[in-house]
């Protein structure tokens, strides 16, 4: 089973939608043993860091989903679930992130040269930084659909996967161990990004509905 966590928030119908569409049948769940007895586990996101945090606390699930991290099965976050992963975050300073991964989460800067418009949002490329199985079939460069206004700061830079350009070289990717999070929406980034989802849900050996 492919457990999508279900915090109050976030794009949940999309996710769960991407992935049957594909043929794989995945379960919304706020259910501690639901999500500790999954296959592979997807923290997708849309909202602000503080209230997302609040709610996994207030729904219980902040323990469940490190367990789940510390089993070893894969793991997905998507967007404002990557950020969650960090330590904390500028959009919310008097709040701890999950703190899976070191380092912090920063808002752009002005890009008043560039006329830039924070949030960021449409198409941009992605670049690669290691070959990865659940990139697999993706080339460097390819284009992802983006709706943010913060990003992550690593402190090893050994886990980031993906690098982006706007106004700056951003972290739009991370990677380590079971984990894989990106700053992009792959259920909403076409073919390439559906396959991110299928390689995904290959990864945890989850099987197409017949």
């Amino acid at each position: 089973m492919i457990a999508i966590v279900d915090y109050g928030m976030g794009n949940l119908r999309s996710v769960k939608k991407a992935f049957e569409q594909l043929g794989f049948s995945p379960t919304v769940t706020r259910n501690s043993e639901e999500i500790l007895n999954s296959n592979a586990l997807v923290l997708p996101g849309v909202g602000a860091f503080g209230d997302c945090m609040k709610n996994l606390e207030d729904f219980g699930l902040v323990e469940p989903i490190k367990s789940f991290i510390k089993g070893g099965k894969p793991f997905l976050g998507i967007c404002l679930g990557l950020q969650l992963l960090f330590e904390g975050s500028e959009e919310s300073p008097d709040v701890k992130g999950l703190g899976i991964l070191r380092g912090k989460v920063v808002r752009f800067p002005r890009f008043d040269k560039e006329r830039l418009k924070v949030p960021h949002m449409g198409w941009n490329q992605v670049d690669a930084e290691r070959t990865l199985p659940i990139l697999k079939g993706i080339p460097k460069g390819s284009w992802f659909y983006f709706v943010h206004s913060y990003f992550p700061q690593p402190e090893d830079n050994r886990i980031i996967a993906g690098k982006t350009q706007y106004g700056l070289e951003f972290t739009s990717a991370v990677d380590k161990n079971n984990i894989f999070a990106c700053q992009f929406h792959p259920e909403k980034s076409s073919t390439l990004g559906l396959r991110i989802l299928e390689n995904f849900a290959l990864m945890s050996r989850e099987k197409r509905v017949d």
